[in-house]
Formats: C-alpha cells, structure tokens, sequence
C-alpha cells in the first residue's frame, strides 16, 4: 500500500488543509458524524474550517500510524458549545471523500497537514456483480433490522447507491448504516480497493446476522432448559418487585383478613363449610388474575352481610304514639294501624309475616309514616325505590358469571343497613313493570313472603339469608295496577287526602318550621299569618297531599333570604293581602266551578292516583239524524256507560217524558272537560244519565249536588270505589249534597269526620231517585 502512495505523490498537487485526530471511530465519505472537542489546536481548526467554509481533515486512529495514511475531507456543518465554564465545543462533520495525508507542517496553533487525492484504481467487478453484492447486502441488512430496530429509512438511502454501480461507495454507504461496532468499522475503513471493501462488508453482515441468530438460539435453549421451580422463582421474585414499586400490600394479608371476619361470625355450619371451601379456592388462585379479583369480591361481599348482627327491638306503645304523632298531624286511622302491628309483635315477638302496604295520592305522608316506624321501633331504615324497574335482577341479583355483576337491591339494603333486622321500605310498587328480562313483581313474592323468605337466595351472594326478621313495608298510588299475588301477601292500609283543616295544621306544625329550618332563617325574619296559610291552600293548591303547599311555602322563603340579601332588614309578614303580590294571581278560584243550576251540566266525581277529583259533565242536543259524538278522551269502559244510558232513556222515555224517537232525531254530544285527560271507569253511569235528562227534557240539574254510581240498562244504580277520594273532592269543591249508591253506605264508616259534617249523602238505589233527587 505505501508503494501506492508514493506513487500518487509524485502523480498528484498536494494540497495544504487543517486537521485533527479523533481516537474513537473514523468518518465514512457520506457519513455525518459529531464529537466533542477540548483542545484548543482542534478547536481553533475546526472554528476557522467553519468561518472560512474550508474542508477539515479527519484523522482516524490510530493516531501513531506512519504516513502516509488515508484519511477523511469533512465539511463542518456546525458547532455547539456544551459547557459554558469549560471551551467544550461538539463539532457535526459530513465526510465528503478519502484523502492521503503525506505528511504534518505544522503542529501549533493548528494541526496543518498536505494531502494528496487517492489514485482511481480499475473496478474488478462488472455492473452486475456489483448490483449482485448489493442485492445480497439488502437482504441481509433487511434480516437484521428488525432484530436490532435498525432505522429503515437510513437502509432504504444506502441502496439507493447502488444505480451508480461504484462498489466503493455503495460499500461506504453500506458500512455506515450497519450494525458494527468501531473495530469492525476501523478495520473496513482504509481498505482503498472498492470492490474488495464491498467484499469485506458483505462478509461482515453474515457475521453479524450468524451471531444474532445463535443468540436467538441461545436464549430459546436456555429459557427451555429452565425447570418450573425456577421460572416460579424468578416471577415472584418479579411479582415482589412490582408490588414494592406499587407500594401494594401481599395477597395474603388479603386472605388471612379475610378469614379472621369468617372466624368472628356465627353462622349455619353449612354456610360456613361453603365460605371456608371458597376461601381456601381464593388461596390457589394466581393473584391479580380476573376470576382472582371476581373471587375476592364475592368473598368481601358475602362476609359484610350482617348475618348475626341485629338491633333490639323498641315495642313501646307509649313512645310510639308519641313519635307518630310528633311526625304526622291528622291520619289516625293509619296510626292505629301502626299501633296495632307493634302491640301484636310485643305480645308475641316471634310473630313475623305482616307485611303492610300503604296505598295512598302523593303527598299524603307514607313515606314518612315508615320512616317514623322506624324510629319508633329503633329499627335501622331503607328505602328502595321499584318504579320503573324493569330486570328481575334488580331484586335477586346478577349471577357471579357476568361481568359487573352485584347484589340485588335487597341484600344491598341488608348490607348497608348493617343488620339483619331493618324496616325496609318499597316504594312505588304499584309501578313495577316486566319485560323480556323477567318480572320482578314475581321476585318479590318470595322477598314478601314469611313462609318463604327465611331462605331467600340472591343470585350474586347464592347463600341463603333469613329475611323474616325484616320488617318490610310498601307504599304505592294505585292499588289496583299491584299483581294480584303480590298484592294477596300485604295488608292493605289506605291514606286518604288531606283536609284543609288538616292541610293548615301540617303547614303550620312542620312545613313552615321545616322550611325556616332549610332556608337558616327565624319567625323574626319572616311571618305567614294564620289567614294566609289558609288563602294559600284554597286558591293556590288543588292536591291530595301537600307537596304542592310546601313549594310555595319554600317560594315564599326564598323570597326573604332575597330581601335580606339586598339588605331589607326588616320582618316580613305574609297576609292575605300581599300573597298576590308575591306569588302572583290565585291558580284557582271558587267560580272555577259552576254552582248555578244549568240544563246538561252535572257535577259528577272521579278517582285518581293523586286523589278525588271534580268531573262535571255536559250533554248537548241537537237536531240531526241520531248521531251520538262522545268527547273527553275517554275509555272502553266508560264510552260503554254512556251507551248504557242512552238505552235506559229510551227504554224509559214515556215515564220520563221524552219523544220515544228521539234517537232518531236528535243528535246527541256528550262532553268530558279537561279533554286531554284519559277517563275511564263504569262510575259516571249515573251522571251521564242526568245530564241526558235534562238536556232531553230541559230540565235544570241543581249545581250543589254531585253524584258518582254505576248504572245497568234497567236503572239499578251499583256500588263504586274510591268514595272517600270522591267526598273529599266534593267538600274541597264547596259543594252540599253528595248522591251515593245505596251499597256504599258502609264505606262512609272511612270518611273524614269533618267532611261527613259539612256534606249531605244520599243514598240511592235507581236512577228514578237520582233524578228526583237532582232535577229542579
């Protein structure tokens, strides 16, 4: 090689350039390579390379070869200071081509050396061969990419030498994107031929791609050779490591928790042979696995049931009395009721089964009447809401097997409450309905059934849990939409509206005091005359309960807590007078009913899930061909009440004194106000008639009367339901006189006292006496 060099002295102009060793890796034609610098004579080359856009030679190591020696024309590209205390500068270079260094001139303040271009020696190898060694090269380049995340677009720039069909360069291009270290690099470095460097680094890729295949296999072999006991060793050495770093506590803590809860309950030897079995499977189970975590939540669930653990009892008839009557005002009947449960369980405690169902309009109280069982009792409570609930599960429970499953609704209740003896309150089960998911009305059956629920399995918990001792009580709108099953298990207790002397007394004892207590306010900040309270349950509610009062009452609150935020201070005083001026004009007023004595208008009543109401009824007469037009919304069941009357007055037209053909004549309308709302029911048989009547006969109906029965097609008037509802609604309504079926005289055992001093019932057995009774 040197006799090579010496004779490209001799060819070539030598040329003079600044310098530097580096003692780590030399610099590729083609490569861009960056390094530190310190010393100053580097430094002060490469700075003024830099400025003046001259090439920088780099020397590779070693630095004590003799020359001449090859090596590399760099462009500097850019310096960057990397430590402001010390002069240490990182130099990025791009090598451009080989050179001769011939010899050194100078060694201070720069490195300066004379360099001579290499001559061009004749390609050994045809275009071909040299495409064959590249293809080669690619595809072993491509193997080992993906074993050592080489980047691709760096492989794909190489190739894209290899149309020059110079091996040199395709070899350096090669050389700078493959995985050797510097040794390997060093020796492919002054290798002048092209075609034998190009040999020597495809070799060098077999190597390289040899070498990671075997440790492939050595790894595969090793991992294979490991025997199960080690391969446990080492993971739970890892699993260790991982819970130290999670700063989690051992799995076994976990369990042995948990059996110190299984060994402090007193349970049935066949549930706890059941626990202890589960628990020792959680033991064998890897942890941190799904079916470990579905395992241990069971488990959790299952030993916070309060399978021993229940309060005592409180069957004080005294101090029931007093709570109940410190809670509600008026509802005495149902009071009774309460009394009578809780005086039977203190004579016999091991009584169990009676299940009480409040039925009453919203509003009334029942579900504060339960919760003062409760306190009465000394009895933890829970509510469970069942309307609109749909999924059979929502009672028994989802089976462990699905994912997110939990406890039904009633041994969630069991478990918050902490005891096995709690009253529990369903409300709204008049509201449940079923779908393909199943019927939870039917889930209920065993939950409210004493010879039953002793053994009451959830789907989730699948042990069973005695429910006999819990006191359960239900609440619903409408008896009449509550499964007859369901209904067969509970003893009926009915609510009825309030009066409005009892409406006065609950806003004046709670709702009032209630609503200062909410708002932070005192009786010296605002004042609601007596006067007032009254005016604002006559003219702005018309409801059962008294929901609605209590919005205003809480308005009326507001509107102090706003006086005193604008800094009014002083009292004030709710009157007649001002409630206008407050609330805005009355919703209702007392000639929103009609009390003159009209042709074709009677004043009839219904039942509604939020109590009586006021349903008049009008019937017009018109010339015509004996069209009937019925309007209101109205039902089956009532559309067939107004054709029934229609054939009692013609099958009695002479007695009455109406054209026997008047079906054919006349056409007649009968409407139902408020004609958005459904109507339906047998029990307006008797107004319809009136009203036909006297639209018929142009009589006038008196305006002080209302009427509720059924009526047949010879005139028997039948009995009716709801007729406590309904006389409440005809006192509230002002009216006089209340026309019953003669059969629901027992029924009046039931009505409020001060309604039954300010209403006259007459009861009547046919339609004859109705009229008599209503007709001027």
């Amino acid at each position: 090689m040197r006799k090579k060099y010496d004779d490209a002295f001799t060819a070539q102009d030598h040329n003079t350039f600044r310098a530097l060793t580096f003692k780590e890796f030399a610099v590729f034609p083609g490569m861009a390579a960056h390094f530190d610098l310190s010393m100053k004579r580097d430094l002060a080359a490469a700075r003024a390379c830099m400025r003046t856009g001259d090439m920088l030679v780099v020397i590779p190591p070693p630095e004590e070869a003799p020359l001449p020696r090859m090596a590399t024309m760099c462009r500097v590209c850019q310096l960057l200071k990397t430590d402001r205390e010390s002069d240490r500068t990182r130099v990025v270079v791009e090598g451009v081509r080989r050179v001769c260094v011939t010899a050194v001139l100078k060694t201070a303040p720069v490195l300066t050396v004379l360099t001579s271009e290499l001559p061009e020696l004749p390609s050994r190898f045809l275009t071909e061969e040299v495409e064959a060694y590249a293809s080669q090269a690619k595809k072993l380049l491509g193997a080992l990419r993906y074993r050592m995340q080489m980047p691709p677009a760096a492989v794909e720039e190489a190739f894209s030498l290899k149309k020059s069909g110079d091996a040199g360069e395709l070899a350096d291009a090669i050389a700078v994107v493959a995985p050797f270290d510097n040794a390997q690099k060093l020796e492919l470095y002054p290798i002048e031929d092209g075609c034998d460097r190009l040999e020597r680094v495809v070799d060098a890729l077999q190597h390289e791609l040899a070498v990671s295949l075997f440790e492939d296999e050595l790894e595969k072999r090793v991992s294979q050779r490991m025997d199960s006991a080690q391969r446990e060793a080492f993971m739970r050495e890892e699993l260790a490591f991982l819970q130290e770093e999670l700063s989690e506590g051992d799995p076994g803590d976990e369990i042995d928790e948990l059996e110190k809860k299984l060994s402090g309950l007193k349970l049935p030897p066949d549930i706890r042979e059941r626990l202890e079995k589960e628990l020792r499977r959680f033991r064998k189970m890897p942890p941190y696995t799904p079916d470990s975590n579905v395992q241990l939540n069971w488990l959790e669930r299952c030993l916070e049931l309060p399978w021993n653990k229940s309060t005592k009892d409180r069957l004080s008839i005294d101090r029931a009395r007093k709570i109940l009557d410190r809670d509600h005002y008026g509802l005495e009947k149902v009071k009774e009721r309460m009394i009578e449960l809780l005086a039977a369980r203190a004579v016999s405690p091991e009584l169990k089964g009676q299940i009480i169902c409040l039925v009453g309009p919203p509003g009334v109280g029942k579900t504060s009447i339960a919760r003062s069982i409760a306190t009465a009792t000394n009895r933890k409570y829970a509510r469970i809401s069942l309307g609109g609930i749909r999924d059979e599960a929502e009672i028994r429970g989802h089976r462990r097997t699905y994912i997110g499953a939990v406890p039904g609704r009633i041994m969630a209740a069991i478990a918050q409450t902490g005891v096995n003896n709690p009253l529990i309150l369903l409300d709204e089960v008049d509201k449940l309905s079923s779908d393909v998911r199943g019927d939870p009305s039917s889930a209920l059956l065993e939950v409210l059934d004493s010879e039953q629920n002793f053994s009451f399995v959830d789907h989730y918990i699948d042990l069973p849990f005695d429910l006999s001792n819990v006191l359960f009580i239900t609440t619903a709108n409408d008896a009449s939409m509550i499964p007859s099953a369901l209904y067969d298990r509970m003893d009926v207790v009915e609510l009825s509206s309030y009066t409005e002397n009892e409406k006065f007394n609950i806003a004046k004892r709670h709702l009032v005091p209630k609503q200062l207590k909410r708002h932070n306010l005192t009786p010296s900040q605002i004042r609601i005359s007596p006067a007032a309270l009254r005016l604002l349950i006559r003219r702005y509610t018309r409801e059962a309960g008294v929901r609605e009062l209590e919005r205003y009452i809480a308005r009326l609150c507001r509107l102090e807590a706003v006086r005193i935020s604008d800094g009014i201070g002083d009292r004030l005083d709710v009157t007649e007078e001002k409630l206008a001026e407050l609330l805005g004009p009355a919703k209702y007023k007392d000639d929103d009913i009609s009390r003159e004595d009209e042709i074709g208008l009677v004043n009839g009543l219904a039942w509604t899930s939020a109590g009586g109401e006021l349903l008049q009824v009008e019937a017009a007469v018109l010339e015509g061909s004996g069209k009937v037009k019925l309007t209101g919304s109205l039902g089956d069941v009532m559309k067939e009440s107004c054709e029934a009357a229609i054939s009692y007055i013609r099958s009695r037209s002479d007695v009455l004194g109406i054209e026997p053909d008047f079906y054919k004549k006349k056409d007649i309308h009968l409407h139902f106000p408020e004609g958005a709302v459904p109507k339906d029911g047998p029990s307006a048989g008797i107004t319809v008639t009136t009203a036909l009547v006297s639209a018929l006969t142009g009589r006038a109906v008196r305006g002080d009367v209302a009427m509720t029965g059924e009526i047949t097609l010879r005139g028997r008037v039948l009995p009716i339901g709801g007729l406590k509802e309904k006389s409440m609604a005809a006192y509230r309504e002002g009216l006089k006189t209340v026309i019953i079926p003669g059969a629901n005289v027992p029924d009046l055992e039931n009505v409020d006292k001060e309604v039954k001093n300010s209403l006259r019932f007459v009861p009547v057995k046919n339609e004859d006496e109705v009229l008599g009774l209503a007709l001027e």
